[in-house]
């Protein structure tokens, strides 16, 4: 790949820890893109107004197989550094549950406060540019891409890999991370989707597209910790905050535990009930503390009496025992088609922590959803984008200023 271009540095990958680690890394950065917009999963995150952080972000939050490698990106760029930046941009937000923070306006803010700091720091973005092949030698990186109907051979000192991971692939998802990390000998740990809901097959997924379109606080468990969010019914099983927070812990042939009463009210309801007003059902009983059709289809299914005052205390533990402690095993997920994020990707140990550097190949960097670390729903992984962008520019802007 001769008669290059040369850049200091090329960012592969406009999302959202691309355009981040283009706003550090200092003079003689490009970054190159196939899409036609830049971050448009930012475009399209928190239902157009982009969960961009969370207030409770910490290491706890992620998954990896080192749950320590986050830890100094994280640290060192925190959620209270992205949201002054939002701030100082004049982009009016808001807080919701859980410590959420959303946009008031669009999601589109955010891309534009990203570009206004790209093109504060002089990163120039090439769009509907297709990554042909990219190489390695004794003088950097080369990396030939396709544009405008013409073929053009880049060189650059340091390559960094932000095309994000397989998840949402109508948007234009790949492995190209995954394949170019390998090429330059770091390891790859398997992928699998992530904040994904459940699908079921059979028996009980008759059961469950009864209730599609119900959805009720629960607490959701696979292997790992427990989450209070909402659960959605579907037509094909289950989803919900809950569940996609939980979806991240789990591995195929596991079964879910789900709690559909986590503040323990239903019991003491259905006694004091039975000894009240005996004469109602169960169903209208359940009902005050469950979804109406729900709380028929639990009545119906454990075979209640028609009156709660006829039922005994071993009537009312099964029933309780179906609703704290049910275990329902997902015959699989939605896939890479509706999961929000990839799980595994590039191992962070070939990686160093404070700049994100390939141990093995000096110059290449890897940041983001392609790299193993995985947030919680609710912002975490977009703090991890910004994090990581930032500890790669950082890095090598540092290289930059010391010639």
């Amino acid at each position: 790949m001769a008669n290059s271009t040369r850049y200091k540095t090329v960012i592969l990958g406009a999302g959202a820890a691309g355009m981040m680690c283009a706003a550090h890394a200092g003079p003689g950065t490009l970054v190159l893109d196939h899409a036609k917009a830049p971050g448009e999963k930012i475009r399209i995150s928190g239902g157009g107004r982009c969960n961009f952080t969370n207030t409770g972000c910490d290491p706890d939050a992620f998954l990896s197989a080192n749950p320590h490698f986050a830890k100094s990106a994280l640290s060192r760029y925190t959620q209270w550094d992205f949201l002054d930046l939002v701030q100082r941009h004049g982009i009016a937000w808001h807080e919701k549950t859980l410590g959420q923070l959303f946009c008031d306006r669009s999601a589109k803010d955010i891309i534009a406060m990203l570009r206004a700091e790209m093109d504060a720091a002089t990163a120039e973005l090439w769009l509907q540019t297709r990554i042909d092949e990219v190489a390695h030698g004794p003088d950097g990186f080369l990396v030939r891409v396709s544009r405008e109907g013409r073929e053009i051979t880049l060189a650059c000192d340091h390559l960094v890999l932000a095309t994000g991971g397989l998840s949402i692939p109508k948007m234009g998802a790949t492995g190209l991370a995954y394949k170019l990390a390998r090429q330059f000998g770091l390891d790859v740990l398997d992928t699998r989707p992530g904040l994904v809901p459940f699908t079921f097959s059979g028996t009980p997924l008759d059961a469950l597209k009864a209730l599609a379109g119900v959805a009720t606080p629960a607490r959701v468990q696979a292997d790992g910790p427990a989450f209070d969010e909402a659960l959605l019914f579907t037509h094909r099983g289950l989803s919900g905050p809950a569940v996609l927070q939980a979806s991240s812990y789990w591995h195929e042939g596991q079964p879910v535990t789900i709690d559909l009463d986590p503040d323990a009210r239903t019991l003491p309801a259905l006694k004091s009930a039975r000894q009240s007003t005996g004469r109602k059902s169960p169903a209208t009983i359940l009902g005050q503390h469950l979804p109406a059709r729900l709380a028929t289809a639990l009545a119906e299914e454990m075979s209640l009496p028609a009156n709660i005052g006829d039922c005994g205390d071993a009537a009312l533990d099964r029933l309780i025992e179906r609703i704290r402690r049910w275990r329902i095993t997902p015959s699989g997920t939605e896939g890479y088609r509706t999961a929000e994020v990839t799980l595994g990707g590039i191992d962070t140990s070939g990686l160093n922590s404070t700049s994100m550097e390939a141990r093995s190949c000096p110059g290449l960097f890897a940041i983001g959803e392609a790299v193993d670390v995985t947030g919680w729903l609710g912002g975490y992984n977009f703090q991890w984008a910004w994090s990581s962008g930032w500890a790669a520019g950082q890095a090598i802007a540092a290289r930059k200023a010391r010639g």
